[in-house]
């Protein structure tokens, strides 16, 4: 059944709205920046926080109120009890019960629902299963590691045969080897339980390795939402490509079917851009090729021959350095708004140093292209 979902909330002085669905068997991730709501809107779809508008899970509305449009239901407006409305959240820290054994604590969820105790206790073994803790069935919360525990909650949440399922930074507080495992567990529920799920992270690449599609917030206001590839791959705004860190600037169509941009003429893939017309140009700052300004020859095959536009290429001077995930990030006095990621190898052998004049080459198939909207 599809979870949807179109709220407006508050908390404190700060405001959340959103209108999205989430089909069965498919992950929605929301990412944005800290304090942009997301946890908000996750606590309103729970029930935990007033709200007005609407969510439903199927035909069965969990929440039906006056909304920001003032529309409302035929009859008096609904409003489900958290317990009521067969969500399972799961934050980033687990919250289990320490005077109940793990089995104990699975088991809550099923017990909750009036499933007898033997019953409940079978479910709770077969998810300490699922997520590899069996054999802990009989400890307590505070003889496992934070990833144990972890895990442990996340057999909990799924133990409940929730109908959809909300996810509050569930891989932030693990070491890399167990958010692995956590992310495996979850796009299993994805691809066999068959439920809409709702993941909040700070991390790209939880929405790249999981999420069919990404809705960015940004203060409290869907800024974006698309299919991940669209939204990791062209953000819509400088927010969004920084958050995701790509190079994002704005031009316009130099009439040969490149746009020019920052002073700089790049061909790409994507929307066909007219003379004159403005235009986005997106590419990764792992994509640009950073070689030593006297390296004619290479820059002839780079930039290709004839009328054939085959990339971009600029030159600069270096003026600033910084560690990037795969080597250094060089930004340069000419063209501040690009960043390029040059890998350790070339640093050493460029001998990168500030004030250093270099060339910078991008392909075009690593570049996309979009009309302004």
């Amino acid at each position: 059944m599809t979870l949807s979902v179109d709220l407006r909330t508050e908390r404190g002085a700060f405001a959340v709205a959103a209108a999205f669905a989430v089909r069965p068997g498919e992950i929605l991730a929301v990412i944005g920046p800290n304090g942009s709501g997301k946890s908000t809107l996750l606590d309103a779809i729970a029930g935990n926080l007033p709200s007005t508008g609407r969510v439903a899970i199927g035909d069965r509305v969990l929440d039906d109120s006056a909304g920001p449009a003032g529309d409302r239901s035929a009859g008096r407006p609904i409003r489900l009890a958290p317990a009521e409305r067969r969500l399972a959240l799961l934050g980033q820290r687990p919250v289990l019960f320490p005077h109940l054994s793990v089995q104990e604590n699975v088991a809550f969820g099923p017990r909750a629902q009036a499933v007898p105790h033997t019953d409940a206790l079978r479910a709770a073994r077969a998810r300490l299963a699922e997520v590899g803790l069996l054999e802990l069935a009989e400890r307590r919360p505070a003889r496992l590691s934070g990833g144990q525990q972890q895990r442990v909650a996340i057999a909990r949440a799924l133990a409940s045969t929730p109908e959809a399922l909300l996810l509050d930074e569930p891989f932030a507080a693990l070491d890399a080897q167990t958010a692995t495992q956590a992310r495996r567990l979850i796009a299993a529920q994805r691809d066999d339980a068959r439920i809409p799920i709702l993941l909040v992270t700070h991390d790209p690449m939880d929405a790249l390795l999981l999420a069919s599609r990404t809705l960015v917030l940004q203060e409290g206001v869907v800024v974006q939402q698309a299919a991940t590839a669209e939204v990791l791959g062209h953000p819509h705004s400088p927010f969004v490509a920084a958050l995701v860190g790509v190079n994002r600037l704005t031009g316009s169509g130099s009439g040969t079917g490149a746009v020019r941009a920052d002073g700089i003429d790049f061909a790409g893939h994507g929307d066909p851009i007219g003379a004159g017309a403005g235009a986005t140009v997106v590419f990764a700052p792992g994509s640009v090729r950073v070689l030593a300004d006297a390296d004619e020859a290479d820059d002839r095959a780079t930039a290709g021959t004839g009328s054939v536009w085959t990339g971009a290429g600029w030159t600069g001077t270096v003026a600033e350095l910084e560690p990037a995930a795969a080597g250094i990030r060089i930004r340069t006095a000419e063209h501040p708004a690009i960043a390029a990621d040059c890998p350790s190898t070339v640093a050493v052998a460029l001998g990168l140093r500030p004030g250093q004049r270099l060339r910078f080459r991008v392909s075009a198939e690593d570049v996309s292209i979009r009309r302004e909207a």
